[in-house]
Order: C-alpha cells, then sequence, then structure tokens
C-alpha cells in the first residue's frame, strides 16, 4: 500500500526527504482542517508534513489518507520509496517489515515510537495485504 507525502516546502523544504528513509505516520483526529489527517514525522526533522487526502494532490496509484485512516494504528510506519520536488510516495510497512524494523537496533523506529512493541501488527495486515495491491 503506497501513500503520498506531502512535505512542507517552508519548514525543511525536500531535504528530509531521502529515498529508504523511515516515515513515522500519526493520526491527529483533532486536526481542525482534515479529521482523517495523518501526520508525517522523521527523525531529525520531526513533522515533516502530510499524508495527502485530495484529489489534487494524491498521486495515482497511491492512497490517500482518508483511504487508510482506519487501516493503520494511531501511529504506524512507511518507507519512501520515490520522490519528487516536495512529494514523496511512501510504503506503509506489513507486520514483517515492522518486526525487521524493531529487530535492528540501528533502525530510526527506535527513535521514533512512543509505542514501541505495543503497535498491533495484526490489525494492520487484517486490512492490507502487503502486495502492493492495495
Amino acid at each position: 500500500m503506497y501513500i503520498t507525502i506531502q512535505s512542507f516546502n517552508n519548514m525543511h523544504g525536500s531535504k528530509p526527504l531521502k529515498l529508504e528513509r523511515l516515515v513515522k505516520l500519526v493520526k491527529e483526529p483533532d486536526n481542525k482542517y482534515d479529521t482523517e489527517a495523518i501526520a508525517c514525522e522523521m527523525r531529525y526533522f520531526g513533522k515533516i508534513g502530510y499524508v495527502a487526502n485530495s484529489t489534487n494532490t494524491v498521486v495515482m496509484g497511491s492512497m490517500s489518507s482518508g483511504r487508510i485512516y482506519d487501516k493503520i494504528n494511531d501511529e504506524y510506519f512507511a518507507r519512501i520509496k520515490f520522490i519528487t520536488g516536495s512529494i514523496a510516495l511512501a510504503k506503509i510497512l506489513t507486520s514483517d517489515e515492522y518486526v525487521a524494523e524493531v529487530e535492528n537496533p540501528e533502525s530510526d523506529i527506535h527513535y521514533l515510537s512512543d509505542n514501541l512493541g505495543k503497535i498491533d501488527v495484526d490489525f494492520v495486515d487484517k486490512n492490507y495485504k502487503g502486495d502492493g495491491s492495495d
């Protein structure tokens, strides 16, 4: 499952957007502009933007925040796979990929997660095939 990430141009520009970097996805149900908002955070940079949620900003073939909102936990992770300007396409981690990140002591997941080891990966797997077809 791929998502479009809209990076803030005024904060960090495209500097945080590097291939294969880990991105923390955090639901913001109290966001006054979008109740399905999902913030994107990265190590060293903090919040870098949001998962796109508009037909004008979602890259064809990827999912909007509204489409993945109920398919992920309140905190979850994705890996950047493609970048163009201040837009990135990221692949949401499968449960196996998440576990591999947790088991890797050098992974950024150890610096990003508030709930490491408490995330219900079975919940994500029930909603996500993990083969990119979603």
